[in-house]
């Protein structure tokens, strides 16, 4: 079957389109592989004699001990994370803006002054509970 030559222009583009995922897809297959390799292989070679102090979980070579359940964590560990999220999310935003700032003009300005004071804004709130003080 002979295809007309508009259609086979367009079978070719789309192939020509779908052969950039290709390193994408092989890519992928070799991280699958990997990952099955690493855990089957971690099975394999690892220590087949288990007792109760490897079953135990480890905090910092400090013994674990069972807490109540009604007990409260501090806000502080929170807080932490909360601060942690705020500024890899701030750093993941800037660079981009840093790349194309010339760009974007008076806009992309404008915009990243919001975004500097919604962080601020965080910032000031995590420095106010105390977030900040490592005792």
């Amino acid at each position: 079957m002979v295809l007309p030559p508009a259609m086979a222009r367009e079978q070719a583009e789309v192939i020509r389109a779908m052969s950039l995922y290709v390193p994408i897809l092989v890519l992928a297959a070799l991280a699958a592989v990997f990952a099955v390799f690493s855990l089957v292989l971690g099975s394999l070679a690892g220590p087949k004699r288990w007792n109760r102090a490897k079953l135990e979980a480890y905090e910092c070579g400090i013994e674990p001990t069972r807490q109540p359940s009604s007990i409260r964590f501090p806000v502080k560990y929170y807080l932490t994370a909360m601060l942690f999220i705020v500024f890899d999310i701030e750093i993941i935003f800037l660079y981009p803006w840093a790349v194309a700032f010339d760009r974007l003009g008076v806009f992309g300005l404008v915009e990243m002054v919001t975004f500097i004071g919604t962080v601020l804004v965080a910032y000031a709130y995590v420095w106010r509970r105390g977030g900040l003080e490592w005792d």
